[in-house]
């Protein structure tokens, strides 16, 4: 630094710096000397320590220890209880070092890809196999799922022995006939597995009207609903290493399939239930939620700053691969 101050005279500060590779504005500050700033005092809007205390009791609780704080908000809004907001409790988890991302995400290259839109139930549903590990190595229970898109209400599933298009058509049979599907309201979108791509389920889509769709070879991303929901289910923490029978494995995935669709707090579809959205209660969820968060308003409204809050919007589409110009304004958008 010395030097740049010996140089400037000559060559002027700016060319002095620039010689000796040093920063313009790290002189002028030596020049200035260490100049000392009061510390900052916390924001007036901040939780006390007992009310953080609580909020950290609330995550750590048996109950809501593996949900994450937008599940157990929504969860607590349901039953008219408001501590903090989604925010605030990842604040709270950052300042004790317990958030961390676990998953990698993988990407695929680019081909020709479908596009296809839901606006309401019933209208695109997505479907998919899974493996379950059985009691020994390479043995295996096949787990068949049928996702409505737009809900993310799982309206079909069944666990077979191996993957066949017999065992697949039973099960878009059934669920068609349960999910009342008239001749041509459903599109139906899978990968390009042995089932989905059989001439048996081909021509049974054909027999109801129904419109096929195929994902594009190795690309996982062109069945997004599908791949989330079995993510979901595999990072459970009571999901096993392996199944010890399939009785075993078909007990859990009755559990588990109960639980995701009446009890699960999905972040796509505003924190409900896909039951509850599948089926039209959600106008009646979310203006409980607007009502405990205006009392919560009323309360504190510095901490606020944005004004009235309200629960998450619903969503108007749900998209297997929006077209770019819809893909732009919504990222635009948010």
């Amino acid at each position: 630094m010395s030097a740049a101050e010996t140089l400037a005279p000559v060559a002027g500060m700016a060319s002095a710096c620039r010689a000796l590779s040093v920063p313009r504005a790290t002189v002028y500050r030596r020049r200035q000397g260490a100049s000392s700033t009061a510390p900052r005092p916390p924001s007036p809007r901040r939780l006390g320590d007992e009310e953080r205390r609580d909020a950290l009791d609330v995550l750590h609780s048996e109950r809501f220890v593996d949900k994450a704080p937008g599940e157990i908000v929504a969860t607590l809004l349901d039953e008219e209880t408001y501590i903090c907001s989604e925010r605030t409790m990842y604040r709270i988890l950052e300042a004790e070092d317990e958030v961390r991302e676990r998953r990698n995400q993988i990407q695929h290259p680019n081909y020709k890809k479908p596009e296809l839109l839901a606006t309401a139930p019933n209208q695109v549903w997505s479907w998919d196999i899974t493996k379950l590990k059985g009691p020994v190595k390479w043995s295996y229970f096949y787990l068949f799922v049928i996702l409505d898109i737009f809900s993310r209400y799982v309206v079909g599933w069944t666990l077979a022995n191996r993957e066949t298009a017999t065992i697949a058509k039973r099960l878009i049979q059934e669920t068609c006939d349960k999910q009342e599907i008239v001749p041509g309201q459903v599109t139906i979108h899978a990968d390009n597995g042995p089932a989905p791509a059989s001439k048996l389920v081909a021509q049974l889509l054909a027999d109801l009207s129904l419109t096929k769709s195929h994902s594009r070879p190795y690309v996982s991303n062109d069945n997004p609903y599908s791949e989330s929901q079995f993510k979901t289910m595999k990072y459970r923490p009571e999901f096993p290493d392996r199944f010890g029978c399939y009785e075993d494995a078909h007990g859990f995935c009755r559990v588990f399939f109960t639980w995701y669709n009446q009890d699960h707090r999905h972040s796509g579809i505003g924190m409900l239930t896909p039951e509850d959205l599948h089926y039209g209660r959600a106008e009646e969820i979310l203006s409980i939620r607007q009502r405990t968060l205006d009392a919560a308003f009323q309360a504190h409204p510095e901490r606020f700053v944005r004004g009235r809050p309200g629960p998450q919007k619903l969503p108007v589409a749900a998209w297997i691969n929006p077209p770019k110009q819809i893909a732009s304004s919504e990222e635009e958008r948010l």
